[in-house]
């Protein structure tokens, strides 16, 4: 018999948890100080930062600081106590759920306390062991968590690939009209890591031809996307068509929790049957408060004004990057990954040359999230940003091409020098 924490002690940390002694604090849970924006410090030094999921820039808008503050004043953390279900509910949280329901021109919603927790908890909740769930192969982590929960079968198809979607979802149709069950298709609006859209209007058209629902993940569409910010679903035309929708309050809100939306039935279903909000605190009233009031903001001519500069923002970073020969994928949505080959000694470089001497902060990804020998800088667009602050990450990564294809990454010298 093996003890558990032995075990753990002798394990290298994991894929990740292997670098914690070199990454710590630098490369892996840095600190970030100062108002929350695009000029934030970073071990006392201000750098230009691009690692923020605060698309609207409503983290620091007067009108929310004050909402949330008084709201705080007024209620305190601690209300309501005890699940929704139980002592937790509120006129106000259902105050919330009608006007989300309103904003995404569905019968109903429901308020999740974390948006990773909800969206776990209705995947288990909607579908049982004669169901078939179909999910794209990208899908992020709460989605597989979720499905991972499930008692039945499940099948992914290949990433925004609509052939290979209707030939899974053709098998699994099959295998649920065998089992007696039904198929719950998964995808994102905009997938968080690459900034590509989900290709929902293709997967909607095939309802068509196969018997099935479909839930989608638009964390980071919701608020953004569409016309009037109500999400992916909304660019594309497609709201009829998406049966359940799944916000966050992370991004463009820069809040937490999240919710769901749908028919009444399914809501109703899912308010007595979501483990995660059954048996969970309800979410704290200053974020009931303080979310009604961002919502207010993104549902107004002002929500529209931050969308065009946040769009004029990512379009020039897109643009820019494009033109000058970087290779940014399928980005449209305001997450721009710039891919550079390169392995973890030269990665670690290049980030300390862009803290150190560039003054830029942006997170980065390399193996094993993605293939060895690849490295992604994460670049995240903001309503706060400036087109100078564009230009002047523009012309960064030029540079750092230039050194890096002169192998200067690869001698361990770079981060040393000081940008004149």
């Amino acid at each position: 018999m093996v003890d558990i924490f032995d075990r753990i002690a002798k394990n290298s940390g994991g894929p990740i948890g292997q670098y914690q002694d070199q990454g710590m604090g630098y490369y892996m849970y840095p600190k970030l100080e100062g108002e929350l924006g695009p000029h934030m410090k970073f071990n006392g030094v201000e750098m230009l930062n691009w690692s923020l999921n605060n698309y609207l820039g409503l983290a620091n808008h007067p009108e929310v600081r004050k909402a949330d503050a008084e709201a705080a004043k007024e209620w305190g953390l601690a209300y309501p106590m005890g699940s929704r279900m139980l002592t937790g509910h509120t006129k106000y949280h259902e105050e919330l759920e009608r006007r989300l329901a309103a904003f995404e021109k569905k019968e109903d919603a429901f308020l999740f306390n974390f948006g990773y927790q909800g969206i776990v908890s209705a995947i288990d909740a909607l579908v049982n062991r004669h169901d078939v769930i179909v999910y794209d192969a990208e899908a992020h982590a709460c989605l597989l968590d979720g499905i991972r929960l499930h008692m039945g079968d499940n099948y992914k198809f290949r990433h925004n690939d609509i052939e290979s979607c209707e030939k899974v979802l053709a098998r699994a149709c099959k295998l649920a009209e065998e089992n007696g069950g039904g198929v719950l298709l998964i995808t994102e609006g905009v997938f968080g890591m690459t900034g590509a859209l989900g290709i929902l209007d293709k997967i909607v058209a095939l309802k068509k031809k196969y018997s099935f629902r479909i839930l989608i993940d638009d964390a980071h569409g919701f608020g953004i996307m569409g016309e009037h910010g109500r999400g992916t679903s909304e660019h594309f035309g497609v709201m009829d068509g998406v049966d359940l929708y799944v916000g966050a309050f992370a991004k463009s809100m820069a809040s937490i929790g999240g919710f769901i939306a749908g028919p009444k039935s399914i809501i109703k279903y899912l308010r007595f049957n979501m483990r995660s909000q059954m048996y969970a605190k309800a979410l704290p009233m200053p974020l009931v408060i303080g979310n009604m009031k961002r919502l207010e903001i993104i549902d107004s001519p002002e929500g529209d004004e931050l969308r065009k500069k946040l769009f004029t923002v990512t379009r020039a970073l897109q643009d820019g990057f494009r033109k000058e020969g970087f290779d940014i994928g399928p980005a449209e949505a305001c997450v721009s990954p710039v891919h550079i080959k390169g392995g973890i000694g030269e990665a670690t470089q290049i980030v300390k040359d862009l803290r150190e001497n560039y003054k830029i902060f942006c997170s980065i990804v390399i193996y094993p999230v993605i293939p060895l020998g690849m490295i992604i800088f994460r670049i995240i667009a903001t309503a706060a940003h400036s087109l100078d602050d564009v230009n002047y990450t523009l012309n960064a990564f030029k540079e750092i091409r230039e050194k890096l294809d002169e192998g200067k990454y690869s001698s361990g010298e770079i981060a040393a020098m000081v940008v004149k």
